[in-house]
């Protein structure tokens, strides 16, 4: 069973009745799903998963008035329900606690976006790790009585305002042909085997946050970005593939080929979506280009090298 079948199933069984029992007055003030860090959250959970941090539980939003007046009778509630559920028994670790149980909803979107609502200034969104974004937009919201939790999760889930889309691709550009196209090959060459083989998987991390950025979905945190790869309908399958193979062949005029045939269908999705016109196949020149699509003179006039937090 995947971790947010279970845990909603477990919302179903014991947390509703509880609220309908004991919160009956609070309840359509109250949101209750799983979001947040785990493989659960994402979906990608699996056996191995299970040795920590998994299990059934979920988190009951709710907002800063109604925490300070129900929040501690709420968490003495939860704390009660049972510890066993169709077979399964959480299993906490020291590093995996507020994961589940009951939440402030300004307090669970400042542990990851430093706010307590969607920013509406671009620098601001430019500051938020994206890994971030993905992890408080991730899960399933299994119940939101008033649509407070769900309305900022919303406004996340719109995506990056479009020039913080732009400069974050601009910046991978200029990443990627660096690691990539120009220092792969030149650190090979020098027998550094380090920076080599730091290379080749700084431009193979590059290569897929460019995906999601030209996919508009946030790109989650490292372990889990190959497994969402293939998911992304644009580039997303195809570059999976050719970024296992790069990753594994130990032969350099492979690994060349690998590379420019990664960036060459970045390009050329770059000239899909109107952000480049030119021809060249080396992703530093198109950096700046897409940079220069910028409307925002605050962000326009940034280095082109910044990509965002």
């Amino acid at each position: 069973m995947k971790g947010l079948s279970l845990c909603e199933a477990y919302f179903r069984v014991h947390g509703m009745p509880m609220l309908d029992g004991g919160f009956a007055d609070l309840k359509d003030r109250i949101a209750a799903g799983l979001v947040g860090h785990g493989s659960e959250c994402f979906g990608y959970d699996d056996d191995i998963s299970r040795d920590h941090d998994w299990g059934p539980g979920f988190i009951l939003w709710l907002d800063a008035a109604d925490d300070t007046i129900f929040g501690d009778f709420l968490r003495k509630a939860y704390d009660a329900l049972p510890r066993h559920f169709k077979g399964y028994a959480r299993m906490e670790s020291a590093w995996g606690q507020n994961r589940v149980g009951v939440m402030e909803i300004g307090e669970f979107y400042k542990t990851y976006i430093g706010t307590a609502d969607a920013p509406t200034d671009a620098m601001r969104w430019l500051l938020i790790p994206e890994e971030n974004l993905a992890a408080c937009t991730n899960g399933r919201v299994f119940h939101d009585g008033d649509g407070k939790f769900t309305a900022i999760r919303q406004a996340l889930l719109a995506y990056y305002p479009e020039d913080v889309r732009l400069k974050r691709i601009a910046g991978r550009l200029m990443s990627a042909a660096q690691s990539g196209q120009y220092n792969l090959s030149r650190c090979g060459k020098r027998g550094a085997v380090f920076a080599a083989r730091y290379a080749r998987v700084h431009f193979c991390d590059d290569a897929m946050r460019l995906a999601f950025l030209l996919n508009r979905r946030y790109c989650p945190f490292y372990k889990w970005r190959e497994k969402a790869l293939p998911s992304l309908p644009i580039l997303g399958a195809w570059l999976s593939t050719e970024i296992r193979h790069l990753l594994q062949t130990p032969d350099p005029g492979q690994m060349e080929t690998h590379v420019e045939r990664i960036c060459g269908w970045i390009i050329e999705e770059l000239r899909t979506q109107g952000l480049s016109d030119s021809d060249s196949d080396f992703l530093l020149d198109h950096g700046p280009i897409v940079q220069s699509r910028i409307r925002d003179p605050r962000i326009r006039e940034l280095t082109v090298w910044y990509a965002g937090a």
